[in-house]
């Protein structure tokens, strides 16, 4: 079953978020202190991605240019107000925080190079270690994140869904048309994006910023089409 991996990494996501939602009675200042830890913790993985680069002139480009065209079209507030319609479908209480949890939680889970090789892997060879391993991560994530930004984090499950399915789906035409050392190439300078991405909501989370960080997702589209014509020419 080609969506097997996919499938279980959303319901990872989903059960790890009801989990997490059981916690939420927790004092006040331990939830503060447990989210400057996730912060930190998240912090650190986006150096690890970001440092992972072979060539980080790509990764500045990708960030300036995803910064301009994601401002330009102002994604942020389009992913924001999806958020805030679940919000408001859900009758949340005031004060809560659906549409944080929605955006940071889809950007973590869906930015980094687990997605999309283990979603390829599903496709191409029916193989669905990558993704499972990703779903047991995504899923304590999930739990911890859940616990203090709330049910949120629960819908950011299905545009992961999407976005898995859609690459397991078509992981075979995207195989043929594109060659192995590009596509090597691509997810390499694609994880380093994504990790400035992943330092920059750390920050967020932690207080010390008010990045908007879905306005640099354009970055990855940037990314790919540096990578290609570095690749070419």
């Amino acid at each position: 079953m080609v969506l097997l991996g996919t499938l279980v990494n959303g319901a990872c996501i989903i059960i790890g978020s009801i989990l997490g939602m059981y916690l939420q009675r927790i004092p006040e200042k331990i939830k503060e202190t447990v989210m400057s830890g996730i912060g930190l913790a998240i912090m650190v993985l986006g150096l690890q991605m970001g440092l992972k680069s072979e060539h980080f002139i790509l990764v500045i480009l990708s960030i300036v240019g995803g910064a301009v065209l994601g401002e330009w079209i102002n994604l942020e507030a389009r992913l924001n107000s999806l958020g805030n319609w679940i919000e408001r479908r859900m009758k949340a209480k005031e004060g809560s925080s659906i549409s944080q949890g929605f955006v940071t939680a889809t950007l973590i889970f869906g930015i980094g190079a687990m997605a999309i090789i283990g979603a390829l892997d599903s496709g191409i060879r029916n193989n669905h270690d990558v993704l499972l391993t990703k779903a047991i991560i995504d899923g304590f994530t999930a739990l911890v994140l859940a616990s203090t930004l709330g049910i949120g984090v629960l819908f950011s499950a299905f545009p992961i869904i999407i976005y898995e399915g859609f690459l397991a789906i078509f992981s075979r035409q995207i195989n043929a048309m594109i060659p192995t050392a590009l596509m090597d190439s691509f997810i390499l300078e694609m994880t380093a994006t994504g990790g400035v991405m992943i330092l920059a909501i750390g920050l967020n989370i932690i207080g010390v910023t008010k990045i908007r960080v879905a306005n640099l997702l354009p970055g990855i589209l940037i990314t790919a089409i540096l990578v290609t014509i570095m690749y070419y020419v």
